[in-house]
């Protein structure tokens, strides 16, 4: 770890600071995790050993809970789950996420010690648990937790004081990191990273990371000694909403630059100019206040699979309200978002692209140049508009997307491989059409003839597209 020192932040207590300077795209630091564990809810789906997403998945014949791609990941994943597995047979059943992570951690503590390699800046001791900062609510849940988990943990296993016990299920609260699938794109579950843990929160970081193997790029230049840090939360919500989940999820406020000034949060509720003129606060309110009802009647009707109706309120409320909300505007780009992946399903590829692009205009103007949701949101486009036909724009966001994921990502990542490859694609074509678009269109008409188009996967939720990187029981 030469390339970065713990340092005392001002404000935030302990943090991690780079001692050379930096550059977009290099790589701080990389890290396994200490422990992690699959979510209940894809128990059945995920690979307990890689966390790859796979069809068809093994069972463990013992515990009957745990899940593998084959023999190989059985093997490679039994020093951890050999315990793991004895504990559930006994127990009578697998208990939660929480309970399972905490009791990988202490049988590999038990074992290794609280160190358990060179590169570790930090323990688990050292750590933050928040218990007292708890809200009584999360309290309940917390103790009711730790109950469950005495009744897990095995009578031939090492014992552990309640206290040891609670400040290690504090730890997992505040500091688990989710984990990712193959694909970067799905967290698939929750892991403990030591070092990660003393990064410290900025609303606009200057690092971007990636699971399952932990990995830290810069994402722009980073001088020496200036301060490493990710963000905990999206930047599209406003300052106030940011402080508030980190004070609640987090136990801390935040005074990053961003937040003070609430910088940028002007053009996420901005209404929209021409020609000099402004619609009056009272109509953006009024169309704000009428898009966030809108929001929640849409993602009722995805989660009823009802797509032409979320097709029709997403219509209605654009007439209704994008010549008054500027292209910034957040709820407008919630919308813009939700009708391009509906479209896109749906298989109306002009009017899933018109969104898409629409949704990238508006990012660009927001986030980080380098921010990953910016480079997933122009990889959407770019396939939109290729899929529409429009090989110009289609190849342009295509390429703005593996530039952006190449510092994001790194060039190994499976994301940016496929970019690369839809890149030379796109390039090809391009160069069709540009010679001669009759003969293109002629040609890619009678390729989909031979070959249509499948349908793609249903959309997600309104706000899954750019999930929290942290994780924390609800």
């Amino acid at each position: 770890m030469e390339n970065m020192a713990i340092f005392d932040s001002p404000g935030k207590g302990r943090g991690l600071k780079a001692t050379k300077e930096f550059w977009a795209g290099d790589v701080i630091f990389s890290e396994p995790s200490l422990a992690a564990v699959v979510f209940d809810s894809l128990a059945e789906r995920i690979c307990h050993s890689c966390f790859r997403s796979q069809p068809k998945l093994q069972r463990c014949g013992q515990c009957k809970f745990a899940h593998y791609c084959d023999r190989t990941c059985q093997r490679a994943g039994w020093a951890e789950h050999k315990q793991e597995c004895s504990a559930i047979k006994a127990f009578g059943k697998a208990p939660n996420e929480s309970i399972r992570l905490v009791a990988r951690l202490l049988w590999r503590l038990d074992k290794e010690g609280s160190v358990v390699s060179d590169m570790q800046l930090t323990t688990l001791d050292e750590l933050e648990d928040h218990i007292q900062d708890m809200e009584e609510d999360d309290l309940k849940d917390f103790k009711v937790d730790i109950h469950n988990f005495v009744d897990y943990w095995p009578r031939s296993s090492k014992q552990h004081r309640i206290e040891e016990v609670s400040h290690i299920f504090g730890v997992v609260n505040c500091n688990g990191f989710t984990v990712s699938d193959q694909r970067g794109l799905q967290a698939v579950g929750v892991g403990l990273f030591p070092n990660l843990c003393l990064v410290n929160h900025d609303c606009w970081p200057n690092l971007k990371q990636k699971t399952l193997f932990l990995e830290l790029r810069s994402l722009g230049k980073i001088e020496e000694g200036e301060e490493l840090t990710v963000s905990y939360v999206d930047y599209l919500n406003l300052s106030e909403e940011r402080q508030r989940l980190l004070k609640t999820q987090y136990f801390f406020d935040c005074t990053c630059e961003h937040c003070r000034d609430k910088i940028k949060d002007d053009l996420k509720l901005a209404g929209r100019e021409v020609d000099g003129v402004k619609p009056s606060p009272e109509q953006v309110k009024e169309a704000t206040d009428y898009l966030f009802e809108m929001l929640e009647k849409i993602e009722k009707a995805r989660i009823r699979a009802d797509y032409h109706e979320v097709v029709k309120i997403c219509r209605d409320s654009i007439t209704k309200t994008e010549p008054v909300l500027a292209d910034t505007h957040i709820y407008l780009l919630r919308l813009w978002s939700t009708l391009s992946e509906v479209q896109a399903y749906l298989q109306y590829f002009e009017d899933a692209a018109e969104y898409a692009r629409k949704m990238v205009d508006g990012y660009v103007k927001l986030y980080h140049p380098n921010n990953a949701a910016l480079g997933m949101a122009a990889m959407r486009a770019g396939v939109n508009h290729w899929q529409a036909g429009l090989i110009e724009i289609g190849h342009a966001m295509v390429c703005k997307a593996y530039a952006i994921l190449m510092v994001s990502h790194g060039p190994t990542h499976p994301i940016t491989k496929d970019l690369e490859a839809m890149r030379m694609q796109t390039e090809m074509e391009l160069r069709m059409f540009k010679q001669n678009e009759y003969v293109y269109h002629s040609m890619r008409d009678a390729a989909l003839k031979n070959k249509p188009m499948t349908m793609l996967h249903e959309p997600k939720g309104v706000e899954e597209g750019i999930k929290n990187l942290f994780h924390r029981k609800k």
